[in-house]
């Protein structure tokens, strides 16, 4: 299994906060500089390299002389504003050094939920890569008003895996990786993931870093949607020398979730680009024909709606018991389905992706 990863070409790496910066939340330059090289040697092996960086809020933090995270959005935003170019700076010099270029690459959720922005997105990314630049990318948080609260660069670096797609994710932390009995010291580290599950959701641990958003948690919710893409995932400690190196090489690093098959681009941008703002709430009888004949959704088979959705919005199908369980691109509005003034097919099987 891990001996695949040494085939990965196009490799998605996150850079946690928590390995970027050091205790008084300031880059911590020597580990940054052994990240960059790791990543020079990958490329200079032939693979490509997109960078998903944390690290612009505490290096403002430095910046601004302030110890602790700010509560108000707006300081949080001018502590990216001025964080970015201070970061960007350093891994141009490093990258510069290995004689390498960067590209500064700024998205928000709306960036990659429009599809023409979708699709300009990942072609700006792949003429990056074509031309051998390394392309460092960040939410845009000094513009951002949701995604700094609820968001966070796990999930930025799941889409941007999803979004290329790329052949392996690598998730770069302050843990080992995922551990059984966490905190206990019979603590052991769960090599491979085959399921996502609740069990294993019950191994993650919240952070309690001051500039940091997710969390273990937010690195399995991460994995999760790479996996449903079809993309394997590492999840290891960037504190260890050469931990992407020896990733690559197929070595036991981490812990490893096994991808599911490949999803098509179409479907992945339905299933994970979205935050569906409705509900289709389906009979037993059109979830089985969702599911199990990859049928479309027929007006009959919906049982009510939640929420407002206009046709052409992505929503959020579930069974009677609320457990979402397909997403898809609505035909018809809440009123014209609930009314029964919807054509035949409110969901269409070639916009439905069932998760």
């Amino acid at each position: 299994m891990r001996a695949k990863l040494r085939d990965a070409g196009l490799i998605v790496l996150k850079l946690g906060t928590g390995i970027l910066t050091d205790r008084r939340n300031r880059l911590a330059a020597g580990r940054v500089r052994q990240l960059v090289g790791q990543v020079a040697r990958a490329r200079k092996a032939g693979r490509e390299v997109v960078v998903v960086s944390s690290g612009a809020v505490g290096a403002g933090m430095e910046a601004l002389g302030l110890e602790r995270m700010p509560a108000r959005l707006e300081d949080l935003q001018a502590c990216a504003a001025v964080g970015q170019s201070r970061l960007m700076s350093v891994y141009q010099e490093l990258f510069g050094e290995a004689g390498l270029s960067v590209g500064q690459v700024l998205l928000t959720h709306d960036d990659l939920a429009h599809h023409d922005r979708h699709l300009n997105a990942r072609n700006t990314l792949m003429a990056l890569l074509e031309r051998d630049v390394v392309p460092i990318i960040n939410e845009n948080d000094a513009v951002s008003f949701t995604e700094l609260t609820v968001g966070d660069n796990d999930r930025l670096s799941a889409l941007v895996a999803a979004l290329l797609p790329a052949d392996l994710l690598v998730l770069l932390t302050s843990a080992e990786g995922v551990m059984c009995n966490y905190g206990k010291r019979n603590a052991k580290l769960i090599s491979t993931v085959r399921k996502i599950d609740d069990s294993l959701r019950k191994q993650a641990r919240g952070t309690k870093s001051r500039t940091s958003i997710g969390g273990m948690a937010s690195k399995i919710d991460a994995a999760d949607m790479a996996v449903r893409s079809g993309i394997s995932v590492v999840i290891a400690s960037g504190t260890q020398r050469g931990a992407l190196g020896k990733i690559l090489a197929g070595e036991v690093v981490g812990t490893l979730f096994l991808p599911a098959k490949k999803m098509k681009g179409r479907k992945r941008w339905i299933a994970f680009f979205h935050h569906p703002t409705g509900a289709l709430v389906v009979d037993d009888g059109a979830k089985a024909a969702l599911r199990e004949r990859g049928k479309s959704l027929l007006l009959p088979g919906v049982a009510h709606c939640e929420g407002e959705f206009a046709a052409g919005d992505v929503v959020k199908i579930c069974d009677e018991d609320g457990t979402e369980f397909a997403r898809g691109i609505a035909r018809a509005a809440r009123a014209e389905a609930e009314s029964g003034e919807a054509a035949k097919v409110v969901v269409h099987r070639d916009d439905l992706v069932i998760l």
